[in-house]
């Protein structure tokens, strides 16, 4: 009787004992309990692309069913390539904004057909991975400055601060004159849940709860579903429909004209600063760095972000990146590989299970991701002042990626000044050859009109 009591918790003990090794989770300073829920954590965080890239597309006339089939495998296939082969707790998905310039300036401002519009983003992954396996991408990685590093990683803590302050309707659009955006509906539904749900979670952050985060997406979901009729029951299991099935029907050689080529390398050039950025800030916010200051097995994830842009030209999707997102989870404790594996294996499951997606409003992850942009602007502390050049660049850079909205713009912004700075501080010997020429590209992709 006592053989047949302790068999589950010894084969459970060996399962875990498999994944520690596996995912060299005690080495990180995590345990798998506590990796599963930063996976679910960060899944609840981003499932929201599911419905947003589905309508983006579909407002250009893609099928948006096929679609929603498309974006959950090209998740699923980049979060498991980051967790198995990468080991890193980064998810991937379809970029939102990727999506934006994909649906509406492509095919619906320049009349681009569906078929060549995935060869572009087919094209574009190519490049992408191709930039990043010859170590292109990693020397521009190894040649961001400390300033600019820190500061990518405070400006996207204020981006995620503003695109889910805005999500909610706190902060909203200024209908008048003045300032661009202003206060929204203080004492709406979803501003109440998110800026409760905000202060619980830094209350139980504080006490060190494991899974608090996880806890307060849950409950505000679930309160959403009692008190807001938005938020209704559509069922649990659906088929996924594969009429209308956008695989393999992208056109690469209509790609390739003079017209659509130009998209392509905007494209690209967005990819490699945008998503190398997001990695950086996501990895440092994590600790996930080396002795050097460099990204744990840095080139692997450079290339599984790339590469997932491939599987979404020929799936029907659109570019891929890691998402900013992936922070909601390493502040949830997540450390490994198992966290992205695990966001990876619920994307292939909600293919079955898309009704459920609807029951966790945008309100419910919004404090989460409040949460971890007020994280991130702890790398204020990390900027070197006595470097005062270096360390001003930095703060050019996170503060004009959240006033621009742009993560690239911000780079740029803080390269240009960082070059710039330097030549009249008279510190010349303290550039390198790396940081003078991606000065000058970035600079150059703007003022050709080129950037997204």
């Amino acid at each position: 009787m006592s053989d047949v009591q302790t068999a589950p918790a010894s084969g459970a003990g060996t399962l875990n004992q498999k994944l520690d090794n596996f995912f060299k989770i005690t080495e990180r300073g995590s345990s798998v309990r506590q990796e599963l829920i930063a996976g679910l954590t960060t899944f609840l965080a981003m499932v929201y692309s599911v419905i947003v890239v589905p309508n983006m597309l579909g407002a250009a006339g893609f099928d948006q069913g096929a679609v929603f089939i498309a974006t959950c495998v090209v998740a699923a296939f980049g979060s498991l390539l980051m967790g198995l082969w990468v080991n890193l707790p980064m998810a991937i998905g379809c970029a939102i904004s990727l999506t934006a310039f994909t649906a509406f300036s492509l095919v619906l401002g320049q009349g681009v057909s569906i078929p060549v519009a995935l060869g572009a983003v087919f094209l574009m992954g190519v490049v992408f991975t191709l930039i990043t396996v010859t170590g292109v991408r990693q020397w521009i990685l190894n040649n961001l400055p400390a300033g600019i590093a820190h500061g990518t990683g405070i400006g996207i803590g204020l981006f995620l601060l503003l695109i889910a302050a805005n999500g909610v309707g706190l902060i909203i659009k200024n209908p008048h004159d003045g300032l661009p955006v202003t206060l929204g509906a203080f004492t709406s539904f979803p501003v109440i849940m998110s800026l409760l749900g905000l202060a619980a979670i830094i209350g139980l952050e504080k006490l060190k709860v494991p899974g608090g985060i996880l806890m307060v997406i849950v409950a505000i979901s679930v309160l959403g579903l009692i008190f807001d009729p938005g938020v209704t029951f559509h069922g649990v299991f659906a088929l996924p429909s594969i009429e209308n099935s956008l695989f393999g029907t992208m056109d690469i050689m209509g790609a390739m004209s003079p017209v659509v080529l130009p998209a392509v390398l905007a494209l690209v050039m967005t990819a490699i600063f945008d998503a190398t950025g997001t990695i950086r800030a996501v990895a440092g916010q994590a600790g996930l760095l080396d002795d050097k200051g460099q990204i744990i097995n840095g080139g692997k994830a450079l290339t599984a972000d790339s590469v997932s842009s491939i599987v979404a030209g020929a799936t029907g999707g659109a570019p891929a990146a890691v998402y900013i997102e992936s922070a909601a989870g390493t502040a949830a404790g997540g450390k490994t590989g198992l966290t992205a594996a695990l966001v990876g294996a619920l994307f292939l499951v909600l293919i079955f299970l898309a009704p459920l997606s609807y029951l966790v409003p945008g309100y419910a992850t919004a404090p989460a991701l409040m949460y971890v942009g007020l994280l991130m602007l702890s790398n204020v502390a990390k900027l070197d002042f006595e470097d005062f050049v270096d360390a001003l660049a930095g703060l050019v850079c996170a503060v004009f990626i959240v006033l621009s909205s742009n993560i690239v713009t911000g780079i740029m912004l803080g390269f240009a000044t960082l070059v710039i700075g330097r030549l009249f501080s008279k510190e010349v010997s303290k550039l390198n050859l790396g940081t003078v020429l991606i000065a000058i590209a970035l600079v150059i992709f703007y003022a050709g009109g080129w950037a997204l």
